[in-house]
């Protein structure tokens, strides 16, 4: 008889109908516990005296030393203790079965066997399941065929998985899937877990060196009546209390320098920022963005900090400075190359906009080249639109692209031998942008300045455009000393440093489309 073939549809029917019978044969299970008064429910607590990794390691220790000594093995130190996770693989082999628990550290063989359990404990154990959540006892042991393992000498279940882990060889491999149900993703794809644990060690990384710097962390308000500080569209809600709108915000800027002005110096934030844009491999409408804020030190002494920071970040999570992305190496050791928005343009794409002095000529040059602008457009965006056209892509290694057009940075101070450009850099590395940076615009005048021309902009229907905030005005009058900011992506570190393909590989909960829409 031909093989029945089944369309996706209809596949995942069948398993949805396969999973339906697994629960319902493992409910039966659970009533059948509690109907015993063995609810594994009702455990509160347990003990965990062993994690999988560090016991490994302990042993391998232990051997060692006996080796070096001439220590036997019945003489040997024994290291005992109770090992709590998740049965993740199992192997039958009648009255001895090997199974596989997995802890927040790895997993762990454990031999479990009748004479050691007794026939009665043997027999319950030998009706749970792979997913179910255990507490084993005993001692750790190498096996014959050399694998390290725990010998278990009592073993109690903790928690009744009632919905099957997927089948061991396919794993979880549906990638919608994998960010909508992460739980079931961090258990069964370990590549997934490791690239979470390791942000969360390079956001301890960041934080060590900064705090070794001199910089405070604080924290500043998300709900905010102006979303300044980037360009970006924010997401809008309604306050009932004081019936008035405010917006989540798109940045951690405007805050952070009125603790500038406010003298605290050296000033950092990690915290999630919001902008109402589309969803790519690169972008989630939350992300997680740090700024800092440096005063008496300029643009360049932000770069050296830059360099500084990724080195140690990679140093201190990857052991190397050498990180490989999508089979491409980049170095962080080497010293990273710095290079202006004029000479890059000039070197990829053959236009020198020194020699370029109106917006007329600006865009005539557009047209002539194929590169797409708005009327509203100036020379100064012209040149950026040149450069994310013919560029960007082009900057793998470490690249620090400096003194941008002043039309497009409103809050960063400009070239006093060229009052066209402005201080400001951002980091590249991959065709990535990974930081943005300036010498703080400090001048209140001028800024106030600023503020009308993207009022304007707004007005002409640019969505992203920053508006007025009073409140910052007034504080750069009381004074704000030369400063020197940057705002890093977090979430972009992680994914070149775990070599994540997409955003979402590296954020524990995604934003994800409602499946009933």
């Amino acid at each position: 008889m031909a093989e029945e073939i089944l369309t996706a549809s209809e596949n995942e029917e069948v398993q949805e109908q396969n999973i339906n019978e697994f629960r319902q044969i493992r409910v039966e299970k659970l009533e059948a516990l509690q109907a015993a008064g063995k609810d594994p429910f009702q455990i509160t607590v347990a003990e965990q005296t062993l994690l999988s990794a560090s016991a490994i390691k302990r042993f391998e220790e232990i051997e060692k030393y006996n080796e070096e000594n001439g220590i036997e093995p019945e003489n040997s130190e024994v290291l005992e203790g109770s090992l709590c996770g998740r049965i993740t693989a199992w192997r039958d082999m009648g009255k001895a079965n090997f199974i596989e628990v997995s802890d927040r550290e790895g997993k762990l063989q454990v031999y479990v066997r009748i004479n050691d359990i007794g026939e009665e404990n043997f027999a319950e154990f030998k009706k749970w399941d792979i997913g179910d959540i255990v507490e084993v006892k005993g001692y750790i042991f190498r096996t014959r065929r050399g694998q390290i393992s725990l010998h278990a000498k009592a073993i109690k279940l903790l928690t009744k998985s009632l919905l099957p882990l997927p089948e061991k060889f396919h794993g979880l491999t549906n990638t919608d899937t994998r960010y909508r149900q992460r739980y079931v993703d961090l258990i069964v794809n370990a590549e997934s877990k490791d690239a979470l644990v390791k942000r969360s060690l390079i956001i301890r990384a960041v934080r060590n060196y900064l705090d070794s710097q001199g910089f405070i962390e604080v924290e500043t308000p998300m709900l905010v009546s102006n979303a300044g500080g980037a360009a970006a569209r924010p997401f809008e809600t309604h306050f009932n209390a004081l019936d008035e709108d405010f917006k989540l915000r798109i940045s951690l800027e405007l805050y952070l320098k009125r603790l500038i002005v406010g003298g605290l110096e050296r000033v950092y934030e990690i915290g999630r920022v919001f902008r109402n844009e589309g969803l790519d491999t690169r972008h989630n409408p939350e992300f997680t963005l740090m700024e800092l804020y440096q005063a008496y030190t300029d643009y360049h002494g932000m770069m050296d900090l830059t360099e500084n920071l990724y080195r140690h970040v990679a140093q201190e999570v990857l052991g190397t400075t050498k990180i490989v992305y999508n089979g491409v190496e980049m170095d962080l050791g080497k010293p990273f190359e710095r290079i202006t928005m004029i000479d890059a343009v000039k070197k990829y794409a053959g236009v020198d906009f020194s020699e370029i002095k109106t917006d007329e000529e600006a865009k005539a040059l557009a047209k002539e080249k194929g590169v797409e602008f708005e009327e509203r457009h100036k020379r100064g965006d012209i040149l950026n639109l040149f450069f994310e056209e013919f560029v960007e892509h082009h900057l793998i290694q470490p690249t620090f692209l400096m003194d941008h057009p002043v039309e497009i940075s409103p809050l960063t101070k400009r070239k006093p031998e060229n009052p066209d450009y402005v201080e400001r850099f951002e980091f590249f590395m991959n065709g990535w942008e990974m930081a943005n940076a300036y010498s703080e615009l400090n001048d209140p005048i001028d800024q106030r300045e600023r503020f009308k021309a993207q009022e304007e902009l707004l007005k002409q229907g640019d969505e992203e455009a920053n508006t007025t905030d009073e409140d910052f005005l007034t504080a750069l009058e009381y004074g704000m000393a030369p400063t020197g900011g940057i705002g890093f992506g977090i979430d972009r570190m992680v994914m070149l440093l775990t070599d994540s393909a997409a955003i979402r590989d590296v954020l524990l909960f995604p934003t994800m489309k409602s499946l009933d829409k």
